[in-house]
């Protein structure tokens, strides 16, 4: 099944910078890049350690009803360079029709450089089931029950 996003780039836009595309015929995300104002195209943006930055797509999109787009780390990024996503994933809701800005953070020891054009984050498209919400006055029994956070064991 094919689904088509439609993409509108911001005035301010570099339109070399490559849309979303998927890297290889099974990719799930679509890359995402870092599409920066003229001012910061040359130095980048400075991701100190522990830090967190609004990076620019410089793009805004429009998703079908019915789908959200999700927005993931690249495990390249993280893996190397200890850089995440701190909501990950990340979701753009099909109503949403701003600026696609993606939040990055530096986990890791050392800044880290984002320059134009970078793959910075993965777009997967997702279907959205919306739930109705029922009050009631006892929820069915489970074996888990109550347990929460590490209830089920360890390993």
């Amino acid at each position: 099944m094919t689904i088509v996003i439609e993409v509108q780039r911001e005035d301010w836009a570099d339109p070399a910078v490559a849309l979303p595309d998927y890297a290889t015929a099974g990719a799930a995300g679509a890359d995402l890049r870092a599409n920066l104002p003229v001012a910061m195209r040359l130095q980048g943006l400075l991701l100190k350690p522990g830090a967190r930055l609004l990076v620019p797509t410089g793009l805004r999109v429009a998703i079908p009803e019915g789908f959200e787009m999700q927005i993931r780390p690249r495990s390249g990024l993280a893996l190397k360079h200890g850089i995440g996503l701190p909501n990950s994933p990340g979701t753009i809701d099909s109503d949403y029709r701003g600026p696609l800005g993606v939040i990055l953070v530096n986990f890791g020891a050392t800044a880290f450089r984002i320059r134009h054009g970078a793959r910075i984050a993965q777009a997967v498209i997702a279907p959205v089931v919306v739930a109705g919400f029922a009050p009631v006055e006892t929820l069915g029994a489970t074996p888990r029950g109550k347990g929460g956070f590490g209830s089920t064991g360890t390993g």
